[in-house]
């Protein structure tokens, strides 16, 4: 074993299993120093929030009791990371630290750049090893997804035996006082994940393939890992190994079994797709991917509309049903991101720039790489997807066909007749309800669709278009892969689609 000690640095890899950067140190033969830093600037963005920091308190506290039976209890410290790394290699003498790559949002992507020339001048070693499939510094897409896999389905590593004590004091998680309470957010930590992961591989999963689209099956069928793979209590490699043994136990079975664990491994592959995206751009978070768009919808969105979208008062029952839903839970199913995203930058024409930090700090699984990517194609400025305006009505008619999620989160609609729920200003007993307890609708949802699609499809001409349009494939779009569906350049003006199920439209919350 070396004299010194190495930091090994946690972020977004909560857990002790499968965890190559502690691994690496430990078979290096280092002292391992766990640390972790809350970092109260961070908690102050736009696009972070209190439920994702009750989840992630949650979680930090778990790896706290699987690293102290190890031996070596995690060392929490908050403040600036190049303080808190400085003072704990002059406390310690640690010349080495090993911490995995983080493809987060542009703070972060700062701060990673401020340590790595601390550490420069520091005379510290900082080794950043991969723990998914994502590829730094990757020069085209080909051959892409069959690196990923060859990442993904390595055997997995064990957690460590045991850790050398390392005698620093140990310091209580923050109180940081967020608002926002979140009072159906899921639990975090390393428990909470394997116990979810056990009860959709062998319960709720059978259908997962179907009911994934619907937000009121879904909140029992999709695996609800999202959380835990964003923060790290359990790897991809983790998730995507469970399935493919879960589908070599079905083999041979008709119970729809298979092709749900299929769905399940397909989106697990697009999660490492999307997050590649803003990898190679990261830009992809603050500017339109196609600079066409730049301009097309105000900066200085409608205040009004923005706040009436955010806290379900739009009077379109079914996408306000949708926002309290996740208001309250801090999840959405997949359809249902792609839709409320689409409604507020088409029906709404909201800038994504001002309703995406919104729905970032929403979602208790915020995942930078997923989040900005799918925003983005959702609002139709990417250059290389279809433009998909969804119809909050239609989606209402055809998700929640009984009213029952619309009801539950709108009870004032209660009375309302199933045939006029999704536009109860067409019911003759509207005057009773529209206007006085339930808004009237801010936008004529048909009238605005339009509009909306004129406006983006009049950018989509010419040959500068499409020849930024070609590069923006070259660069991002998935190859040829069962797994995929092909996201690229449109040649032509399609017809309109009011319920994709490309599966290239997904927010891939598992």
């Amino acid at each position: 074993m070396t004299d010194a000690p190495a930091i090994v640095w946690f972020k977004r890899d909560l857990r002790v299993a499968d965890h190559p950067a502690l691994t690496h140190a430990v078979r290096r033969g280092f002292a391992v120093l766990p640390l972790y830093i809350v970092e109260p600037d961070y908690w102050q963005l736009p696009d972070t929030s209190a439920r994702q920091w009750a989840f992630l308190r949650d979680c930090v506290e778990s790896l706290h009791t699987e690293l102290a039976r190890l031996g070596a209890p995690l060392i929490v410290r908050s403040g600036d990371a190049v303080e808190v790394l400085e003072a704990l290699r002059a406390h310690t003498g640690a010349a080495h630290m090993v911490s995995h790559e983080e493809t987060g949002n542009a703070w972060t992507y700062e701060r990673d750049k401020r340590v790595g020339a601390w550490a420069r001048a520091a005379g510290v070693a900082w080794e950043e090893l991969p723990q998914s499939g994502i590829v730094r510094r990757l020069r085209g897409r080909d051959g892409w997804a069959k690196r990923r896999d060859g990442f993904v389905y390595r055997p997995q590593l064990g957690a460590p035996e045991a850790l050398t004590p390392h005698g620093v004091e140990a310091q209580a998680l923050p109180d940081l006082k967020l608002v926002g309470a979140c009072p159906g957010r899921q639990s975090g930590g390393r428990d909470a994940a394997l116990s979810l992961l056990g009860g959709f591989l062998t319960e709720r999963g059978q259908h997962y393939r179907k009911a994934m689209s619907s937000p009121l099956a879904g909140e029992w069928a999709c695996s609800r890992l999202s959380p835990h793979i964003a923060f790290g209590t359990l790897s991809v490699r983790e998730a995507a190994q469970a399935a493919r043994a879960r589908k070599a136990e079905l083999k041979g079975t008709r119970t729809g079994w298979l092709g749900s664990m299929r769905s399940f491994e397909g989106r697990l592959a697009w999660r490492d797709h999307f997050m590649q995206k803003l990898e190679d751009e990261p830009e992809i978070e603050s500017r339109c991917l196609h600079h066409a768009y730049e301009h097309l919808r105000p900066r200085e969105s409608d205040g009004s509309r923005l706040h009436a979208w955010q806290h379900g008062q739009t009077g379109l029952p079914f996408l306000d049903a949708c926002m309290r839903f996740c208001q309250h839970t801090g999840w959405l199913n997949f359809r249902m991101r792609a839709m409320v995203t689409a409604v507020a930058s088409y029906h709404l024409w909201l800038d994504w720039r001002t309703h995406g930090p919104v729905l970032a700090g929403m979602f208790t699984d915020y995942e930078p790489g997923i989040h900005w990517s799918q925003v983005q194609m959702q609002s139709g400025t990417t250059g290389m997807n279809t433009v998909r305006v969804y119809n909050p009505v239609k989606q209402g008619q055809d998700q929640d066909p009984d009213g029952i999620f619309t009801r539950r989160w709108c009870p004032e609609l209660g009375d309302v007749p199933d045939q006029h729920l999704q536009e109860p200003w067409r019911w003759d007993g509207a005057g009773r309800i529209v206007g006085r307890s339930y808004p009237a609708p801010i936008v004529d949802p048909k009238e605005a669709a339009k509009a909306a699609r004129d406006a983006v499809w009049a950018v989509r001409k010419g040959d500068a278009f499409r020849s930024e349009a070609a590069r923006i494939v070259e660069k991002h779009a998935s190859r040829k892969d069962p797994r995929f569906v092909n996201d690229r350049a449109p040649r032509k003006r399609a017809k309109p689609a009011t319920s994709p199920s490309s599966g290239a439209q997904l927010k891939l919350d598992l």
